[in-house]
């Protein structure tokens, strides 16, 4: 059968929403910061009894829609007037033990019992692949239900949480060890991205994060879809070592209309010389001892150097991005190197290193979450040969062994390789789209079936590509 005219209208609506998630910082006090602690742990004690209960139920409520998932556990544990006698009577035994469970605001109770449904509906799953025998390898253990969950307390607005003028400040309601009182005018230092002040843009529920480290909403956004306009151009990347990125604005016709080079030549020092001081660390280390290092062993340098690569990957996409939006292009063209491992490089040495820290997963990760928010595409190309050939057609490049950049093409004349890499990048897409190629995976011009040399596809074959010959 069909499906309605009202469940494609609701799948149409999961696929057009889109969650992205700001980090809103609160500045507190000491004292205040002392009762959000407090809040997050009377949660967390709330909700262990409820996994159990809703581990227990599983087989009742596992194929229930999330809003009667939670009608159904509520009235299984909470007394009203009309609800005298709930099913687990044995809860009472838990709220005599923690008499604070009584005064326990209702939407939070109702947020506590929607984490637990999620806690059991992981864990039921994972449990269900392991029976099945879906597993890394044949001595892996069952997982464990734990009802020690490190959760963090959903706030409803105007019940946990009310925001104040363009949300500058925020009023929160906290348990303070007898009662629920409200904490007001937290101010908030930063609202992450400020998705919020998008036109079309909703806010829904955030999460009070609170640890000794860290005091924060995360503040789920949902995105208003935006359509960008097809393009006959696209914004080409090549993502290398010398140079974090190059980019290129490629057209149908195999016009190159801009160029940038990307390179935080700054900040990749500053992470390498970090590097370097845990291997020199390591070495004098080791030549005193002779053992292996223990835990902890240059944590501290090890975590900037991690931070310092993230945020090189948040530089490059939002330079990315910015290129992009300049040139009104909808869509931004990479090769896709999943599962690429480096052969270059010796143990130890630099070359390794370099290959090593390369950030380009996370480069991508980020570029699609941000490009489709702004209504974008970015599209993945196959790699091979987009740097070993010359961009005008002339055949295999030679590459400088003082200067990897640069490369000499067979007329003698020399270029910079990341530049023509990304410029067949980009090529390599068009051909794709105009002899219709829905997988972009396309290397070569023709295919063949001997052992003839065929001619992968760069910027010299769009350029020369029949019209006739387009689909």
């Amino acid at each position: 059968m069909g499906k309605s005219k009202a469940q494609r209208k609701t799948k149409k609506r999961k696929q057009d929403s889109m969650i992205r998630t700001d980090v809103w910082n609160l500045k507190v006090t000491s004292v205040e910061k002392k009762l959000l602690l407090l809040t997050v742990a009377e949660y967390r004690e709330f909700l262990k009894p409820l996994v159990f209960i809703v581990n227990a139920e599983w087989k009742i409520i596992g194929n229930l829609t999330d809003k009667d998932k939670i009608n159904y556990l509520e009235k299984s544990i909470h007394v009203t007037s009309k609800n005298t006698n709930p099913q687990y009577s044995y809860y009472q035994k838990v709220i005599n033990k923690y008499p604070s469970f009584q005064k326990f605001p209702s939407y939070l109770r109702r947020a506590a019992i929607a984490d637990a449904i999620g806690i059991i509906s992981s864990f039921q799953t994972r449990y269900r692949e392991w029976q099945s025998g879906t597993r890394k390898h044949k001595f892996v253990r069952p997982p464990r239900l734990t009802a020690m969950c490190q959760s963090y307390p959903a706030l409803y607005k105007g019940q946990q949480v009310k925001y104040n003028d363009d949300y500058q400040s925020v009023n929160l309601k906290v348990w303070n060890g007898s009662d629920w009182i409200w904490l007001k005018e937290i101010p908030v230092k930063g609202h992450g991205l400020n998705r919020h002040k998008v036109i079309g843009n909703q806010i829904k529920s955030p999460a009070l994060v609170v640890n000794t480290k860290t005091c924060q909403l995360s503040m789920p956004v949902k995105i208003k879809p935006v359509k960008k306009e097809d393009s006959d151009y696209v914004c080409s990347v090549d993502l290398g070592i010398n140079n974090a990125a190059t980019c290129s604005i490629v057209g149908r016709d195999g016009t190159v209309k801009a160029r940038k080079f990307i390179n935080p030549a700054r900040d990749i020092d500053r992470r390498n010389k970090r590097r370097m001081m845990i291997a020199k660390k390591s070495k004098q280390t080791y030549n005193k001892t002779g053992k292996k290092f223990v835990k902890g062993f240059c944590q501290g340098l090890y975590r900037k150097s991690s931070n310092i690569n993230l945020e090189i990957s948040r530089y490059i996409s939002r330079e990315i991005i910015e290129f992009a939006k300049l040139h009104d292009v909808k869509v931004i063209v990479i090769e896709n190197l999943a599962g690429w491992k480096a052969k270059g490089g010796k143990k130890g040495t630099l070359m390794r290193q370099k290959f090593h820290l390369w950030c380009h997963q996370k480069i991508v990760e980020i570029l699609n979450n941000r490009w489709a928010e702004l209504g974008g595409i970015v599209q993945t190309v196959n790699p091979k040969y987009t740097s070993a050939y010359a961009f005008d057609g002339s055949g295999k490049v030679k590459r400088s062994k003082k200067n990897y950049s640069l490369c000499t093409f067979s007329s003698g004349k020399q270029y910079n390789a990341d530049l023509s890499a990304s410029y067949n990048i980009g090529a390599r897409y068009w051909y794709s789209v105009l002899i219709g190629d829905k997988y972009f995976s396309r290397v070569f011009v023709s295919q063949s079936s001997t052992n003839t040399l065929r001619t992968p596809v760069t910027l010299g074959t769009l350029r020369s590509l029949e019209p006739s010959g387009c689909k």
